[in-house]
């Protein structure tokens, strides 16, 4: 029995920038293993990001897979304004003051890019500087300036980011310029589009709603990283379609202590409400410059897939690393050990459980427990049907479950079981596959016949099966489909032998 090609289930998603802008270097990134490429809109131009935009999608239709494109938006990151010869240290115990205006001549007055940073700051509210290894307190205030005392010192650049941990501000949620990039890439054709800094869903349903009055199908992914996020974790999870653990800043605006329990449980979150999950932010950090990540990253790595996680993403890694394809091939690595293990547990579990008449305990071969919640668009016979399936597959020990989907809903519904069996996500809408290139386990495929035909369906999963070493004669295959006839949904799981 050939076990055929390996199989890494769960995704990569990397940033573009200077490091692997051409397209030289993005197909190498998409052979070792890139599901999805990130456009950071807090740098580069529009013009820059649309000639990345056409890399990728030459990229992809050269390799034959359909790869997911993200624009990031910048959203309201406050930031230092120019600093006198760029650098400034921050010694501990001295008073630093924030003035209003855009720039400063004296070494100890910064300015920042939030006008109402003066006016919002109030006596005791931290602030922290350099992703929080720099840390003041407000002690007083006047009204031209706030002047802090530097808690814990060091070097600070210009532009670089101030965080202000449980401080109310009024900034809105997007500036101009990000709706500016959200109009762009709806025009575009983005595949998802995510918004910095979300605060409450609110904020996640306008950008939902501009790109939707534009036409757009993209996905809107909402960051993680405030602690207002967190306090309004449930709803923000049901109003957004993906969602990141962005630790960069959210371990500045949280207890750095408490980030491995509050990265699982928005992992657990999404899992209740079956909503893709992103893990990101300094996963092998390291590797910017050296050529093997320390052994802390490898198990960071491994901790968020065995969290839940669905794809995992590499940020200054590849945009301004040194070694951009070298770090995605040790993801991919990272990613197919700790799988490996995983399955082979999993299916230990479900052994002795079987084995004890205890088959209820666990579903066959779903790893994950059921959703409390649909995702959008989702049909309750659909899920039944697609958890049926999953069930039948790995009792008949079949090599893939295929699912037939227009809008991918059902695949992320087979997704977020993490089924033993691999899954193919069969549509004849471009969009769909190239955001089916996010979801854990699921190989996206180019339907050539409509989906309502059955036959074609298999005939055309079996000879693509077979040509890439994932099916021999001989092997079952599952189906998930629907007959046109009945209730709605997804209403038929057939077995097939290739």
């Amino acid at each position: 029995m050939s076990t055929g090609p390996a199989i890494v289930r769960t995704k990569i998603v990397a940033t573009v920038g200077p490091a692997c802008r051409t397209e030289e270097s993005l197909r190498g990134l998409v052979d070792a293993g890139v599901d999805v490429f990130r456009l950071n809109m807090a740098h580069g131009s529009l013009e820059e990001h649309a000639e990345t935009l056409a890399r990728v999608h030459r990229v992809s239709a050269a390799a034959g897979r359909a790869i997911g494109v993200l624009v990031d938006l910048a959203g309201p990151k406050i930031r230092l304004g120019e600093l006198p010869g760029g650098a400034v240290e921050c010694v501990e115990g001295e008073i630093l003051r924030f003035v209003r205006g855009e720039e400063s001549a004296e070494a100890g007055a910064f300015t920042v890019t939030y006008a109402r940073l003066v006016d919002e700051l109030a006596v005791g509210d931290p602030v922290m500087l350099a992703d929080g290894t720099i840390s003041l307190v407000v002690e007083a205030r006047t009204s031209n300036e706030v002047r802090c005392r530097v808690v814990q010192g060091g070097v600070v650049r210009s532009r670089q980011g101030v965080n202000l941990p449980g401080v109310k501000l009024s900034v809105a949620a997007m500036s101009a310029t990000d709706w500016q990039h959200a109009e762009w890439a709806a025009a575009a054709g983005a595949d998802f589009v995510s918004l910095s800094f979300v605060r409450s869903a609110v904020e996640v349903k306008l950008l939902k709603e501009l790109l939707r009055t534009r036409g757009s199908k993209a996905r809107v992914v909402a960051k993680i990283e405030k602690r207002e996020a967190i306090d309004g974790l449930e709803a923000i999870v049901e109003a957004a379609d993906a969602v990141m653990v962005a630790r960069g800043d959210l371990g500045v605006e949280t207890d750095v202590a408490s980030m491995p329990m509050v990265q699982k449980r928005v992992i657990r979150t999404c899992q209740r409400y079956q909503k893709p999950v992103i893990v990101a932010t300094q996963m092998l950090d390291s590797m910017q410059h050296a050529r093997r990540p320390t052994r802390a990253e490898t198990t960071d790595v491994a901790n968020a897939i065995l969290d839940g996680a669905d794809a995992c993403m590499l940020s200054g890694e590849t945009a301004i690393g040194d070694h951009p394809r070298l770090v995605v091939e040790m993801m991919r690595r990272i990613a197919s050990a700790t799988e490996e293990q995983y399955l082979h547990d999993r299916r230990q579990v479900l052994g002795e459980l079987l084995g004890r008449g205890r088959a209820s305990a666990v579903s066959a071969g779903e790893f994950l427990p059921a959703p409390e919640f649909l995702v959008d668009g989702l049909h309750p016979i659909t899920q039944a049907v697609v958890d049926g399936a999953g069930r039948i597959a790995a009792e008949l020990d079949a090599k893939l479950v295929v699912v037939a989907s227009r809008t991918g809903v059902t695949a992320i519904a087979r997704s977020k079981r993490r089924g033993a069996v691999p899954t193919v996500g069969v549509s004849d809408e471009p969009a769909t596959l190239r955001q089916m290139a996010l979801y854990w386990g699921v190989t996206p495929l180019a339907a050539v016949v409509a989906t309502a035909d059955t036959g074609g369906l298999l005939e055309h999963v079996c000879e693509w099966g077979l040509a890439a070493g994932r099916l021999r004669r001989g092997d079952r295959i599952l189906l998930v489909a629907g007959t046109g006839f009945g209730a709605g949904g997804h209403n038929m799981a057939l077995v097939h032998e290739v």
